[in-house]
């Protein structure tokens, strides 16, 4: 795939206030070895009550700044993945873009759930490349502790907040090296939340604007869907399993990253994830497990990595990039 960007920079932030399994065991019928069997997670971070997902976007924009000693007033385009915005309206992109000050920037908030980063990043690329943007900051950020069922026991241990933001810019040796989209909106009905509309494909939906999910056929879903697009990922490039060195999937679930490593024959040992101390993050797991790859010093410069990520819509895409 001809590039002509590649990320720069990176940071990451979640919040203060740690949500452990053994809290949960207060609050619903379950225990920390049911959700650790189940699940792989231990811990996740809620959001504070005042708290929300542009706060954790400028504290992980703030963090990158400071790590990578990098001058954001020259971007020019800004997208926030999330489906946990502040507000209906203003985007979180716009709203942080005034609270940064940043004059000359396109805003626009983008929602393709767990998938959202790597959507992002593929709007990123193609706009750089194209020669129409410069300097693009791409956040992965959500607060879904507030909009998370408490009464459901089979969904509510799994969800956490945090946020990542990468910055994207102009180079000729670009380190995008491939990239998918795909959305399978015919199964949509097996993870949303409720807006104004309260049918889809003519079925009533539960209208309480939390989310909704069938666990069962979303996991049924992304353990067969993820592994056959992996392969075709890697088939657009002269690339195998064995020239990526690591592979940084959405954090949905440790069993299901489990299966779509044996699946599709990719190293559990190879892979990055960060659902054990935050839970599913949403769009904000991928940079999140990224920033734990390359703060545990595992992820190197010049590595090739396999980012994919899957979830609501159902909507799923892949990059594979050269880091740093």
């Amino acid at each position: 795939m001809f590039s002509k960007a590649r990320i720069t920079a990176i940071g990451s932030y979640v919040p203060e206030r740690v949500i452990t399994n053994h809290d949960f065991e207060k609050m619903i019928d379950t225990n920390d070895e049911w959700i650790t069997k189940r699940t792989g997670i231990k811990e996740r971070r809620f959001a504070a009550e005042n708290e929300f997902t542009s706060d954790l976007c400028m504290k992980a924009i703030e963090d990158l700044i400071i790590r990578y000693n990098k001058e954001i007033s020259d971007v020019d385009f800004i997208i926030v993945s999330t489906i946990s915005p502040d507000y209906q309206t203003p985007s979180v992109a716009s709203y942080i873009q005034g609270k940064l000050g940043i004059r000359n920037a396109g805003a626009i908030d983008l929602n393709a759930a767990c998938a959202g980063f790597t959507y992002g990043l593929h709007m990123a690329n193609a706009l750089i490349t194209s020669g129409i943007h410069k300097k693009i900051l791409v956040i992965g950020a959500e607060t879904i502790s507030k909009m998370t069922d408490f009464s459901d026991r089979t969904t509510c241990i799994l969800f956490g907040d945090g946020a990542g933001v990468v910055l994207v810019e102009e180079d000729q040796d670009g380190h995008f090296l491939a990239s998918s989209v795909h959305s399978e909106g015919e199964k949509a009905i097996h993870l949303y939340s409720t807006n104004l509309s309260h049918t889809m494909f003519q079925q009533d939906l539960e209208h309480k604007r939390q989310l909704v999910q069938n666990g069962r056929e979303v996991y049924k879903w992304a353990v067969t869907t993820v592994p056959e697009y992996m392969n075709t990922l890697l088939s657009t490039t002269n690339l195998t399993f064995d020239n990526i060195d690591w592979f940084i999937p959405h954090s949905a679930n440790l069993r299901m990253i489990e299966s779509i490593c044996e699946k599709s024959g990719f190293s559990i040992e190879k892979t990055i994830y960060s659902m054990v101390k935050y839970g599913n993050t949403s769009a904000a797991s991928i940079p999140l497990s990224l920033d734990l790859g390359i703060k545990e010093g595992k992820i190197k410069v010049g590595d090739t990595l396999l980012l994919y990520g899957f979830g609501g819509g159902l909507s799923h895409s892949g990059q594979v990039i050269k880091w740093g």
